[in-house]
């Protein structure tokens, strides 16, 4: 016996007259759509799990050209009192004497060498390492010429040091074929220097040059914040926030100043605040916990 097709074993529909719709599968049952507009009518809730018809409303027309205003921010820092300033320069300074930079150097190379390594690391290992680093390549043609590998292996103790020896080895040929092998004597001329940043430039302006400039490092940042000088977080605005509040003569103390005092005293996390000499005048921003 032949097999009957699938469409052959389908049930005979039910014929319909002209103009009738098609029958309910259940007779007296609506369609939901049906019962989603009676609900909606009556102001009846939605079925649980169903999304509620909301309203939109349009926004009126913006006309072209014009800007949306925006709520202007609050700054964080008021100006601090010049009086108050002047008091903590003047406790600085007779807390930490005749301070300098703590980086040994005979020439402002070897400083400028001796500040890209002092990155992520301590003084006193950069100073462990320069010796040999600079007893073998002495000046900036050597430096510029001397092998990645061989330079690696003498600053390896210093962290990063693959980065560290390509900055050294960049920026000495820089200063060979720009300046004749002469560490420049301006910002513009450090900063142009691979591997100079602003802060490399005023450690060298400052302790080789004598030219005035602010060093924001970590202790500078978190310092100038603690103290209520500056409420920036970029060392570069943080540097142009403290130039017109300490007087020019002064920059390049005042970056030793902090830095020390950030090393003796204000720490990070529970800053020596009873032995402060500076508490008088602090107001001790972000400061959670002391001793």
């Amino acid at each position: 016996m032949a097999r009957k097709s699938p469409r052959a074993r389908r049930k005979p529909e039910t014929p319909r007259m002209p103009g009738t719709g098609r029958p309910r599968a259940t007779p007296g049952r609506r369609s939901a759509s049906a019962t989603r507009k009676t609900r909606r009518s009556r102001g009846e809730h939605a079925p649980q799990g169903a999304r509620p018809a909301t309203k939109r409303t349009r926004l009126p027309a913006r006309s072209p050209g014009r800007r949306p205003a925006r709520a202007r921010a609050r700054p964080r820092f008021a100006p601090p009192d010049p009086a108050r300033v002047a008091a903590l320069l003047e406790i600085l300074d007779r807390s930490y004497p005749g301070a300098t930079t703590a980086l040994r150097h005979e020439n402002p190379l070897q400083l400028l060498v001796a500040t890209i390594l002092s990155a992520q690391c301590t003084d006193e290992r950069v100073n462990r390492t320069t010796p040999a680093l600079f007893a073998r390549y002495p000046d900036a043609p050597a430096l510029a010429a001397a092998p990645q590998a061989e330079l690696e292996v003498l600053i390896r103790s210093t962290g990063f040091f693959r980065n560290k020896a390509r900055a050294i080895r960049e920026c000495c040929a820089d200063i060979v074929t720009r300046h004749g092998g002469e560490v420049p004597r301006t910002m513009e001329g450090l900063v142009a220097l691979r591997g100079v940043g602003r802060k490399t430039a005023n450690v060298v302006l400052g302790n080789a040059y004598g030219v005035p400039g602010i060093v924001v490092d970590t202790h500078v940042q978190r310092l100038s914040r603690r103290l209520g000088l500056s409420g920036e977080i970029d060392p570069v605005k943080i540097e142009l926030a403290l130039m017109p509040l300490v007087p020019r003569e002064r920059w390049t103390a005042f970056s030793h100043w902090l830095i020390l005092h950030g090393r003796q005293v204000c720490a990070a996390r529970k800053p020596r605040c009873s032995a402060c000499a500076l508490a008088p005048h602090c107001p001790r921003v972000g400061v959670t916990a002391s001793q």
